[in-house]
């Protein structure tokens, strides 16, 4: 905790990881919604502030759209996907390599990023990915509909911010 709090007391740090948390989590609101909005987009008939507020007014979505547990999960991967990138941008700078963390977290990210999905779709990537091979009925049979790899994405990113710390509380020479 002691390595998040030191990265974060940096301006520049904190910002990338907020930059980061937002836009993991505009896009997965925004994801179950790319058709409305490319549809929108690509209208001539739609005034141009029409056009930026429709993306806004999406974004409140996350507590209509989504099931308390995958809304949850989303703004927890949005979280630690931010944090990751500004330890992984830490990393870099200081000791010019990564660690064991870094392949966690994109594992993380990978994982959270197949269970991201609203009530209604489910998991949008996971089954736009399996869904000509059976995918559907697959997610069908698990207990949490899909909603597990977001788990999974999460526990991931939270070991790799533990990997990461740890990486960065290690003395630059033994």
């Amino acid at each position: 905790m002691r390595a998040i709090l030191r990265i974060f007391t940096n301006v520049h740090s904190t910002l990338l990881a907020l930059a980061v948390s937002l836009f993991v989590f505009v896009l997965a609101v925004w994801l179950p919604n790319l058709r409305l909005l490319f549809q929108v987009w690509t209208d001539a008939s739609v005034s141009l502030g029409d056009k930026v507020a429709l993306p806004i007014n999406l974004l409140p979505s996350i507590a209509t759209n989504f099931t308390p547990l995958s809304a949850s999960y989303t703004i927890a991967i949005a979280i630690l996907t931010g944090i990751n990138v500004a330890l992984i941008i830490h990393l870099i700078k200081t000791r010019g390599m990564l660690g064991q963390g870094t392949v966690v977290g994109a594992s993380g990210i990978f994982t959270g990023a197949l269970g991201l999905g609203c009530a209604a779709c489910g998991s949008i990537i996971l089954t736009s990915l399996v869904g000509t091979a059976g995918g559907v009925g697959i997610l069908a049979l698990l207990p949490l509909r899909g909603s597990e790899f977001g788990i999974i994405g999460v526990v991931l990113l939270g070991y790799s911010t533990y990997l990461l710390a740890k990486q960065i509380n290690k003395p630059l020479v033994c």
